[in-house]
């Protein structure tokens, strides 16, 4: 259970970072750039403490899925960013995607 901890705290550091990466500017605003690279590196850490027990392809399919339907979801709120009918369809995968790993995946660690 803990190692599912990590990895939610992971997908927060990186929906974090990523949200902050349009607001840095290339990198040319301080603030902003210390929040993405501070949140990749907290990300990518706790990323890797949930390989100890989780298998790397099904922890990086939950991070990666959950992390994009999560950015999407910010993108929306932060920066007026809409979806098209297609663009919805496709997250509903990813999601469907992330559920049945964690209902029926032998792989996964639960």
């Amino acid at each position: 259970m803990k190692n599912f901890v990590f990895l939610i705290v992971a997908i927060i550091l990186e929906v974090i970072a990523t949200s902050t990466l349009k607001k840095s500017e290339n990198f040319t605003k301080l603030l902003p750039t210390v929040i993405t690279l501070a949140g990749y590196a907290g990300a990518f850490y706790f990323l890797s403490l949930t390989l100890r027990t989780i298998p790397i392809g099904i922890a990086y399919a939950l991070w990666s899925g959950i992390g994009i339907v999560l950015v999407t979801i910010t993108a929306y709120f932060i920066y007026k960013q809409k979806l098209d009918l297609a663009a919805i369809i496709g997250i509903a995968f990813i999601i469907i995607g992330v559920i049945i790993i964690q209902l029926f995946s032998k792989s996964s660690a639960h």
